[in-house]
């Protein structure tokens, strides 16, 4: 009997310390063990989808950042590799951020609906004649250049002017960038078309004078690159205005309380179907501007497309 007892305890002893006495905890099963918390997923904000998709060539990528609590853009282009961030649409180098209220954002509505000057309210008035002073204009937010200056290779004049191309544009020798070659040729095409059915088009371009394109300079009144350096505006002009303004700063020379009430009938524009023909290729046209420029038209696919989606 007690030799039994003896050989029972043995073989306990042998046994628990396998199972802990009773009290070993089992290993948690996969189920069991905390899961990792998924990172919110991130929709590209509207505005910056437009911007990539109207340079779709470049391939523009676009990753949100936690750290920086932002969106970083990057690309390669003509060799150079480029990161931005979104800055809420202002597109800006790292080092520019604290200044993001200076500028603009670079994707915005622009509206092509011509405004009647007999609408603007005396606060609309007085806004505009303070914008028209050269001491406004030179401390006033601007268009944000580093994305444009990547993407057409603007940082100085030796940087573009390689890329800068000498072409006739209704007949008219002029200077572009690259980039607008097919756009403007598409411009030229649809204008020529449109010639054929409309007597007001085919005194357009009967009457044009000059197409001018690139030129190096900074925007009147202002410490900013034109687009002109860029190779990407042209301002279209003819031989006569006919009695009609064309450029709003011209107009303040000669009525510099009420330059910004010059009458739609007291500017000279170019006929409808060659605004259409720009904007169809992705320029928006400087008449619509507050500031008017009615012989400017500026390649933005970006505002077009915007302009399209609403």
């Amino acid at each position: 009997m007690l030799k039994n007892l003896i050989l029972i305890l043995l073989q306990a002893s042998l046994l628990l310390p396998a199972y802990g006495w009773g009290f070993r905890k089992k290993n948690k099963s996969k189920s069991e063990e905390p899961k990792p918390v998924p990172k919110p997923e991130r929709t590209i904000p509207e505005d910056l989808q437009i911007l990539m998709d109207s340079y779709s060539d470049i391939k523009i990528q676009a990753e949100y950042s936690e750290e920086k609590n932002d969106w970083i853009i990057s690309f390669e282009n003509y060799g150079t590799p480029q990161i931005f961030y979104w800055a809420e649409g202002s597109v800006l180098p790292e080092e520019e951020l604290i200044n993001r209220e200076n500028y603009w954002h670079v994707v915005y509505k622009y509206s092509n609906e011509l405004r009647d000057p007999k609408t603007f309210t005396e606060e609309e008035i007085a806004t505009l004649k303070e914008y028209g002073t050269v001491k406004n204009r030179k401390k006033a937010p601007g268009t944000p250049m580093f994305f444009f200056d990547a993407v057409y290779a603007s940082y100085s004049r030796a940087k573009i002017e390689p890329h800068i191309i000498t072409i006739k544009f209704l007949g008219k020798g002029t200077r572009v960038h690259e980039r607008i070659l097919e756009p403007l040729k598409n411009v030229e095409a649809k204008i020529l078309e449109a010639e054929k059915k409309s007597p007001e088009v085919k005194t357009f371009i009967k009457e044009l004078k000059s197409a001018a394109a690139y030129n190096w300079r900074q925007i009147d009144g202002t410490k900013r690159k034109s687009f002109h350096s860029l190779g990407i505006a042209v301002d279209v002009l003819p031989v006569a205005y006919h009695g009609g303004e064309v450029f709003w700063s011209w107009a303040r020379d000669k009525n510099p309380e009420r330059w910004m009430m010059t009458s739609i009938k007291g500017r000279w524009m170019p006929p409808k179907e060659i605004i259409d023909a720009f904007e169809s290729e992705g320029f928006i046209w400087g008449g619509y501007w507050a500031i008017w420029d009615n012989m400017h038209f500026e390649y933005h696919p970006e505002l077009i497309n915007k302009l399209k989606k609403e």
